[in-house]
């Protein structure tokens, strides 16, 4: 039985506690899917949303920025939100599916051509990584004219502690296979990548870790613009920060960021899983 607890003089509200309290400073494990068909659905409806997400942010520009997501039983293919529909606008529906060789296997719509030449050699480089992401947010655009990594100056900056690359060979739109491959080496097991003159990317073993890291990275980029503006940012200690990205910087906290977001978004735009 719960104990009940008055409050105040005369009060008629009655607080039901529990009668085995406890300290839980954890998520309960996410619900196991047991079929490929499930993992399937669940990775286009976080692509789905996260794009939906990312135009939210203001990640949308133009025709610029993909993300994909590894299909679990056609490990070698990937889906992908297609060239010409807003991010605001996009549904499960319109994801393309896309074989190793650039070529669609499910969808109509038009392919955008740097998202097959840079998340192709991603995901054959690195077997590990599920998800990618990529857009010109303004943020991470202009952090990357500036040809150098960030530094580890915020608490939320440590979850990249050591984990973005930078990509300093930028030749103009990628749609060379070999530049996604050399990009895909760069970024190697990091979960994110500064793409110089060009803009940011992330990556991950789900979708929603890449996406949320996306939003994450993208507002390090700009916590550093405004703080170099200011001043001179003061860098946290090595032993401090590898300290804290042990804390933070794992791919189940980037999943429950990204659900608490995509949960809202669901309510509020249930289409987005048609």
């Amino acid at each position: 039985m719960s104990a009940v607890l008055s409050i105040g003089r005369g009060a008629s509200t009655r607080l039901q506690l529990n009668p085995n309290p406890q300290q839980k400073y954890w998520f309960d494990p996410p619900e196991e899917r047991t079929s490929v068909e499930a993992e399937r659905r669940h990775r286009q409806e976080r692509l789905a949303g996260a794009v939906r997400l990312f135009a939210r942010f203001g990640f949308a520009q133009g025709l610029a920025g993909h993300i994909t997501a590894r299909d679990p039983e056609l490990t070698d293919h990937f889906w992908v939100n297609p060239l010409g529909i807003h991010f605001s606008r996009i549904r499960v529906s319109d994801l393309l599916l896309v074989n190793a060789k650039g070529e669609t296997v499910i969808g109509d719509k038009p392919l955008n051509k740097a998202a097959f030449a840079i998340h192709a050699a991603i995901h054959e480089h690195n077997p590990k990584i599920i998800a990618a992401a990529h857009t010109h947010s303004t943020y991470g655009k202009a952090w990357s004219t500036l040809g150098r990594k960030l530094d580890t100056i915020t608490q939320d900056s440590c979850a990249f502690h050591g984990e973005v690359a930078l990509f300093d060979d930028f030749t103009g739109m990628v749609v060379d296979e070999n530049e996604g491959l050399r990009i895909a080496k760069a970024l190697g097991d990091g979960k994110g990548a500064i793409l110089k003159n060009h803009g940011i990317l992330t990556a991950g073993p789900t979708v929603e870790a890449a996406a949320w890291w996306y939003i994450a990275l993208d507002n390090a980029c700009h916590t550093q613009l405004l703080a170099e503006a200011a001043g001179t940012p003061q860098p946290i200690d090595e032993d401090v920060a590898r300290h804290t990205h042990s804390q933070i910087g794992g791919p189940d906290g980037a999943r429950h960021a990204f659900e608490s977001l995509y949960e809202g978004l669901v309510e509020a735009e249930p289409e987005l899983l048609q």
